[in-house]
């Protein structure tokens, strides 16, 4: 036996190459346009109808497939009790880094997902809602720390998902506005009566944080029926944040009213340093401390090349 085998046969994670993967859409129909793909696009991801047929339809059905055997097991669980309780929401957690393109894989899968009969009403939350306002984050000096995990109300982000997974008819998040770069003073996200809901965030996987006196705790995943973490090279993530960064100059950031206006006149040297720079400071120690490590608790794992294309697929055994 090689030791390749032997990894393979030892590890918790079926692994398929793209081609592989490709092979179980099955011949159906790509259900978007090439400008609605376009329109679903995050900022220097790579996007095309190609592998929105090879890798996200297939994956759009196994969700499906998976959303189906909890209606299944929802009803066997009432006979088996005697009692009627709703189906609640079926709830995925799709985590990565910064730059990595998770909200890309977020918003085109609540699209392809919501073309599939068996659940036309889904529904996308960020984390972004649950941080603490930039206001209380100076306050506690964590402005440079944002999007770390102590930089959310993980309080208020367990009880809302709870709350969706308990049934609620209503469920409401504060809302963040990327040009502002905080949160919306008086404005909410409302969730009501989805079939799926889609949370995406950087540290969605994260496990509970047991504090002194706890007896028990939860952590965000527990709520989820299926999980996902958009992985690739730290080097190649770091590539296409500096990249990203560039591009913003010339639209969000060029916006007066912008957060980051400040940023729109730098050279391309200067925005090169700036980028790298926050990226080392900040994001860099995020996704190593924080992010990466929570990896192998997803249930499929979207691993990227270094032009953003998806190489393999790694789906949990069990």
């Amino acid at each position: 036996m090689t030791a390749s085998t032997l990894s393979e046969r030892t590890s918790p994670f079926v692994e398929l190459d793209r081609q592989t993967w490709s092979r179980l859409s099955h011949e159906i129909d790509v259900p978007l346009t090439s400008q609605e793909i376009e329109n679903l696009r995050g900022l220097g991801d790579r996007l095309d109808v190609a592998e929105v047929r090879e890798v996200y339809l297939p994956l759009s059905r196994l969700l499906t497939l998976y959303d189906e055997s909890s209606n299944r097991l929802n009803a066997s669980t009432n006979a088996f009790l005697g009692e009627e309780h709703a189906r609640t929401p079926f709830v995925i957690g799709i985590a990565g880094s910064v730059a990595a393109g998770k909200s890309t894989t977020a918003r085109l899968l609540r699209e392809l997902m919501s073309r599939w009969p068996s659940t036309p009403n889904v529904q996308l939350i960020t984390t972004d809602g649950f941080l603490h306002p930039n206001a209380e984050l100076q306050r506690r000096g964590l402005m440079d720390r944002k999007g770390f995990p102590e930089s959310y109300d993980r309080r208020a982000l367990l009880r809302f998902v709870a709350k969706i997974k308990s049934g609620a008819p209503e469920v409401r998040a504060p809302k963040y506005s990327h040009h502002s770069y905080d949160i919306v003073p008086g404005e909410e996200v409302v969730v009501t009566r989805p079939d799926v809901v889609i949370i995406e965030g950087l540290n969605v996987l994260a496990p509970a944080k047991v504090g002194p006196g706890d007896r028990a705790a939860l952590a965000l995943s527990d709520f989820f029926d299926f999980s996902i973490y958009v992985d690739a090279r730290p080097s190649d993530i770091e590539r296409w944040y500096v990249e990203r960064f560039q591009a913003l100059r010339y639209s969000a950031f060029a916006d007066p009213g912008s957060y980051f206006h400040r940023y729109a006149d730098l050279s391309d040297a200067e925005a090169v340093a700036t980028a790298t720079g926050i990226w080392r400071r900040i994001n860099e120690p995020n996704l190593i401390e924080n992010v990466q490590p929570t990896r192998g608790r997803a249930r499929l794992i979207l691993s990227k090349d270094s032009d953003h294309s998806i190489r393999r697929v790694l789906l949990r055994k069990n």
